[in-house]
């Protein structure tokens, strides 16, 4: 035991001196202040853990401007505030570039890809046309009628229900109808792809060790089957086209126009990259939206008197329309107070905690030098929180984006300039066109409005969020 106690202190006292050379090496540099914590692992665990925390404490013990840490085994500048994002949004291909942690990277299929390549370049070219507002808007009548289906399955018969779980079913369900198979949707297809996505996504933010029983294991091995089952689609898909008639090839899915799209010199999308955008657009469209509608819930139901103002809102809409008839993108333009209670709850509840870059060369940024290679984070919670750009920022206030809304590059949640995240409208419509029918159909209460919140790194409802439900009788 004693023998084990001075080993301990041994390596404390080493570490506590390693700390100090690199903070005087740091210093010296005149690299932004802050430490990284624990050697390989870093700060990762703290960051993971209370992600608004780990910002908010570290603004105030080094810099409100940006600071240094190191997460994912990468050192990694940490940039706050609306200034550090404008300048981060602005600066694209110029200082700094996209990046992801490679076990996310690998994760999502995304770390042997080629950005050179002309099927990576053809690849991406269809996907943001795709995600364009004027394709997207199309599918709003679908996103009503699934919502619709779904709410009449697993909500209707119920007195009770868990949001966060019932949320990732449905939106994963149509992500599968947008991105893989609309035209003929199964079941069995969105089940095989299901269970292994989730078990994934449970992993994917977990220690990095790909060994047998550990989370990233699962994970990895998930992703695996995810890819494997995206290819075997691909090939039916490619053989029907071959045996359908030239004039109606079935484009409606971002997987047919994969399909389907060739450049000047005759390329075509490989499989690699097809499996690594959707599985991406998946993963983004589902994991990040199902959150944010169970927060909506959650503070809705927190909060009557801005439900009745939304359910105003959308009863309005919805005695516009006639017996059996869908929403249509007109109808998501008017929901604009619903939009304001979704954008202050992803001030409160940010589905992501920002975004992640590298320094493609040497800059300087409030006077402090990044260097070439280093990561970067932008961080929503830098202002999400701050009373500077949202007074009273704990109290739950729509009308905060009323009018010109907060100050500029204080409210990101999907980030900004050239990589604004694509999926933004798509986002938008989902949730809206989700909201809509929820509260012109049901009344809700949480079963625990003091239930607890995990991050993993982004927020969770420890209990999944249950309400009681209470179907409108007229």
């Amino acid at each position: 035991m004693d023998s084990m106690y001075v080993i301990g202190l041994g390596i404390t006292i080493i570490i506590i001196i390693l700390t100090q050379i690199v903070s005087k090496s740091s210093s010296k540099q005149n690299f932004p202040p802050g430490r990284k914590g624990w050697p390989i692992i870093g700060e990762t665990t703290t960051f993971v853990s209370c992600p608004v925390k780990f910002v908010v404490d570290r603004m105030k013990d080094h810099s409100p401007d940006v600071f240094q840490t190191s997460l994912a085994g990468e050192t990694m500048a940490v940039f706050c505030g609306p200034a550090a994002n404008k300048f981060i949004f602005s600066n694209e291909l110029k200082f700094v570039k996209s990046w992801l942690p490679r076990s996310i990277s690998k994760a999502l299929a995304q770390q042997n890809s080629d950005p050179t390549s002309h099927s990576f370049k053809l690849a991406d070219q269809v996907s943001h046309k795709f995600l364009k507002l004027d394709c997207i808007q199309q599918y709003v009548g679908t996103m009503d009628s699934m919502v619709q289906q779904h709410l009449d399955k697993f909500w209707v018969p119920f007195e009770q229900v868990k949001v966060h779980p019932l949320a990732k079913e449905f939106t994963f369900e149509l992500s599968c109808r947008i991105f893989v198979e609309f035209s003929n949707p199964s079941l069995q297809v969105v089940k095989q792809l299901r269970d292994p996505f989730f078990e994934f996504i449970e992993g994917i933010f977990s220690t990095p060790l790909n060994v047998p029983g550990m989370p990233y294991y699962k994970a990895l091995k998930g992703s695996k089957l995810v890819q494997e089952k995206l290819y075997e689609i691909m090939s039916q898909r490619k053989k029907k086209l071959k045996l359908s008639d030239d004039d109606n090839h079935d484009d409606s899915d971002l997987l047919g126009r994969f399909l389907m799209a060739s450049d000047e010199h005759g390329t075509c999308v490989s499989k690699e990259d097809v499996a690594r955008i959707i599985i991406g657009f998946i993963f983004a469209s589902f994991y990040t939206t199902s959150t944010t509608i169970a927060f909506v819930v959650g503070f809705l139901s927190k909060h009557p008197q801005v439900y009745e103002k939304v359910l105003q809102e959308q009863m309005e809409i919805k005695r516009g329309k006639g017996p059996g008839e869908l929403l249509t993108w007109a109808d998501v333009q008017k929901m604009k107070y619903s939009w304001n209670v979704i954008c202050e709850t992803m001030r409160l509840r940010p589905p992501a905690t920002g975004g992640y870059k590298e320094a493609i060369t040497d800059f300087t940024y409030s006077g402090y030098n990044i260097p070439k290679g280093w990561k970067v984070h932008w961080s929503a919670y830098s202002t999400s929180m701050n009373p500077d750009y949202f007074p009273d920022p704990e109290k739950f206030d729509p009308a905060r984006f009323e009018g010109s809304g907060p100050p500029p590059y204080s409210f990101v949640p999907f980030g900004g300039g050239p990589r604004m995240c694509t999926g933004k409208e798509y986002a938008r419509m989902e949730t809206l066109v989700f909201l809509h029918n929820l509260v012109t159909k049901f009344r809700f209460k949480m079963v625990n409005p003091n239930e607890n919140i995990f991050y993993n790194p982004d927020p969770v409802p420890a209990e999944g969020l249950q309400v009681y439900l209470q179907l409108h009788t007229n």
